[in-house]
Order: structure tokens, then C-alpha cells, then sequence
């Protein structure tokens, strides 16, 4: 009777598999929830694991997680197949419902990696529906399993977080509403450009202080802020935690101001981060914080790139506040995060993307 209830479950999830394919249709779903296929006692083994992985808190102020994990029991699969993260996660050949879904999700050979190697992970992009990220998390025993999740803990949320952010330029940018006279501008006095929605502004343009701050949604109640400032004839050495600080509180307490000018933005004191990064292809320094007025009375997080340009010998900095008192902000402070990655020098453009936005500039 097992062997019999073990072939229908197996025939059902095949039936999952290959009974429609809705690989033509994009991934849906909020980008912060990671949907969890496991079933109950395991999941129950590793929630730990996963939590501290992904479930990891950032503040904004108020604590927000950075993602939010979901289980699901693999008969519900065809339910969720569409959702934008996917997580599938047993002990291989435990007999469990899961353990069977990941034995026809990846072939033999690549099982057979995953119960030998510690470390391996599958990724698979695009496995039911476009611009989905979906990882299989197996390993011979539920201890192996948790040793492999936390080993690789970061390495997890990177993956997931820098396919998020992927998705989300792609849903931000798009060529009929962006700001190309704003940006040609840029590129033509600065030699570098960041993409400008159709909603910024150019708040201040500063050619003596290099500063340019671009502001969407002034007097909203969910406003963002972005700045770009670089120093000329810098050198690495400026690729640090002190000097971060002192730049960023600099500028700000220069051009960020309340409108009286008694107040002007501080880096507050709680929750200050640094991190090495790769920032298209250099090294960088990425700061997240919160920003605070020294009056009191407003505040938010931020996210700061700092990086030296060798080509032309600039330190730049690339930072994106967030203010909106009244509404969660890990996706507002996402959405700035993914448009300072938008950042690119004179150099690294095409000929044929240079031109446009010349000419936009123009019009």
C-alpha cells in the first residue's frame, strides 16, 4: 500500500511538472517572499537555518525583515510554481514528498553532487515562469542539510537578493518614461550618468561642490533622495568606514537642509553597516544607516556605493534616502539601492547610447 501511495504522489508531481508549461508567463508574486517547498517535520528542522538566513533584519527605522519565508507542502506546487522565489529543501532520499520532487526536478548526476559535496547548490532561472529564481537546497541527512545552509548563508541571500534586484530594475526602467534630457545633461557636464525616472528632479546641480541631487515626490509623505558626489585627484585611500562618515555628513550637512536651514541631515548613531562589494566590476564599499536630522523630529534609512575610478581618478560616492514615516520602506530603500547600481561612467556606455541622450539633451 506505501509502494502504491509512493508511485501516485511520484505520477502527481510529474503531472506538476509536465502537464502545462507556463514558462512563457513571468514570475508574479511580492519580491521580498521566498515560497518554501519542504514538507512539515523537515521543515521544522531547518526553519532555523533558513530564518537566520534569509529572514535577517534590517531597520528603517522600525526592524524589517528582508525577506519573508513562506512554506508550502509540495502537493501545492502547481498553486505557487509562478511565484518569483522558490526555495526547494529536504534530506535526499528521505521518502518524504520533497525528497521525491528534487529527485525529478535534477537529474542523478547532479544529486549525486549534492549529496557529495557540502557547498553545491542547484540554482535554476526561469524553471516555470520567466525572471523566477528558484534553489534546491538537498544533502544526504537533515544535519548535512542545515550545516550546508548555514555555511553558505550569505552566499544564499546574495544570490536571492541580486536576482530581486534584477527584476526590479527591469520593472523600474523604462525608456518612454525616462528623464533622458535629465541624464545626457549629466553625461555631458560630468562624463557619467544614473538612470532619472520620470518622477525626479533635479533638485541641485553643483558644479563647484560636484554634487548633483536628484528628489522625487517632494512634500509626499514617501519621499526619495538621491545624490551623487565625487572628489577629483582622490586616491583609494579614502575606502573606509571614517571617511564614509565624513563625507556623507559633510555634503549633507552642506545640501540637505529643512527649509528654515536650522536643521540639516546626520548620519545617526544606531545600525550603521559597511560591506565590501562588487560594484560593476570595482571594488566598493556599501554602506546601509539610517540618516537623522541633529534637530530631531525626521529620519529614514539610506544606502551608499563609495568607489575610486581609476579611468579618471575619482572617488564617487552614490547615495539613496528614503522618507515615508507612515509605510514599510525595505522595498522603497530596495528601489533606491537598484537605481544607484544603474550608474555608469562616460566609458563604460555605447557610442550608440551616448548619442541618445546627446540628442535628447537637444531636443
Amino acid at each position: 500500500m506505501k509502494v502504491s501511495i509512493k508511485i501516485f504522489t511520484v505520477v502527481i508531481i510529474l503531472l506538476v511538472i509536465y502537464g502545462c508549461d507556463p514558462s512563457n508567463k513571468p514570475a508574479k508574486g511580492f519580491e521580498d517572499e521566498i515560497f518554501v517547498v519542504a514538507d512539515s517535520l523537515e521543515y521544522l528542522e531547518i526553519k532555523a537555518a533558513l530564518d537566520s538566513t534569509f529572514e535577517r533584519i534590517i531597520y528603517t527605522p522600525q526592524p524589517e525583515k528582508i525577506f519573508t519565508l513562506k512554506r508550502i507542502n509540495p502537493s501545492q506546487i502547481n498553486k505557487y510554481k509562478r511565484k518569483k522565489n522558490i526555495i526547494i529543501a529536504a534530506p535526499l532520499n528521505s521518502g518524504s514528498k520533497t525528497s521525491d520532487f528534487i529527485s525529478i526536478v535534477v537529474d542523478s548526476s547532479v544529486e549525486k553532487k549534492m549529496e557529495d559535496d557540502p557547498d553545491f547548490i542547484v540554482y535554476k532561472n526561469d524553471l516555470w515562469a520567466k525572471n523566477q529564481f528558484v534553489a534546491v537546497l538537498a544533502a544526504p541527512s537533515i544535519e548535512k542539510l542545515n550545516s550546508k545552509i548555514l555555511g553558505n548563508a550569505d552566499n544564499l541571500l546574495y544570490a536571492f537578493q541580486k536576482n530581486s534586484d534584477e527584476r526590479l530594475f527591469n520593472s523600474l526602467y523604462k525608456s518612454k518614461y525616462e528623464r533622458k534630457e535629465i541624464e545626457g545633461k549629466l553625461l555631458k557636464d560630468y562624463g557619467w550618468i544614473i538612470y532619472v525616472q520620470a518622477d525626479y528632479h533635479l533638485a541641485l546641480n553643483k558644479p563647484v561642490d560636484n554634487f548633483v541631487w536628484l528628489r522625487r515626490a517632494p512634500g509626499s509623505g514617501m519621499e526619495r533622495w538621491i545624490f551623487i558626489h565625487w572628489i577629483d585627484n582622490a586616491t583609494p585611500e579614502y575606502l573606509n568606514e571614517d571617511s564614509i562618515k565624513v563625507i556623507r555628513n559633510r555634503v549633507t550637512n552642506k545640501f540637505y537642509l529643512t527649509a528654515d536651514n536650522k536643521g540639516y541631515v546626520v548620519i545617526a548613531e544606531d545600525y550603521f553597516t559597511v560591506n565590501e562589494v562588487n560594484f560593476n566590476g570595482r571594488y566598493a564599499l556599501f554602506t546601509q544607516g539610517l540618516w537623522d536630522l541633529n534637530i530631531k523630529g525626521m529620519g529614514g534609512p539610506f544606502v551608499n556605493y563609495v568607489f575610486y575610478d581609476e579611468d579618471t581618478q575619482r572617488l564617487y560616492m552614490l547615495d539613496g534616502s528614503v522618507y515615508a514615516p507612515k509605510y514599510y520602506k525595505r522595498n522603497l530603500i530596495q528601489q533606491m539601492d537598484v537605481t544607484l547600481q544603474s550608474f555608469r561612467t562616460e566609458k563604460e556606455l555605447t557610442q550608440e547610447r551616448k548619442e541618445e541622450l546627446l540628442e535628447a539633451l537637444e531636443d
